[in-house]
């Protein structure tokens, strides 16, 4: 079976994993410059960026200086609060809502939705920041 999910998701997470690298010294990250680094479509990220502040996974800084950050430590925030904040689900099907559909069907759909809402929340950009850094530091040795 092959779940997709949208380009937009991977943007998100690319943006939320670099304000996370950047999230212990405080600093505030330029849109053009995430851009940048991820190969983002900078209006395309703005709008990204907008939605993750309206769940508030991030914050803006105005100004001259200004950008974005994380709205919360990069431990609390997981894969599923990023796909949430996109998406509105981390998994789904019209079968769930579908009356027509047969019970043991939607009960399925229903694990499925559950162990993939499970293991995005079992990851935290913590984690990923920190496997990040191991490798870089792997890299060098």
């Amino acid at each position: 079976m092959r779940v997709k999910l949208s380009v937009k998701s991977d943007y998100a997470m690319r943006a939320v994993l670099d304000l996370a690298r950047a999230h212990p010294s405080g600093t505030v990250q330029r849109v053009a410059d995430i851009a940048a680094r991820h190969g983002i479509p900078p209006n395309y990220l703005v709008q990204i960026l907008m939605e993750l502040k309206s769940r508030g996974l991030v914050d803006s800084v105005l100004g001259k200086k200004g950008g974005y950050k994380l709205a919360k430590p990069p431990a609390e925030i997981t894969f599923g609060d990023v796909l949430r904040g996109i998406h509105g689900e981390v998994f789904d099907t019209p079968a769930l809502a579908n009356g027509q559909c047969p019970p043991e069907l939607h009960r399925a759909w229903t694990r499925l939705r559950t162990a993939a809402e499970s293991a995005a929340d079992a990851v935290n950009f913590q984690q990923l920041v920190e496997e990040g850094a191991e490798k870089e530091r792997m890299f060098y040795i």
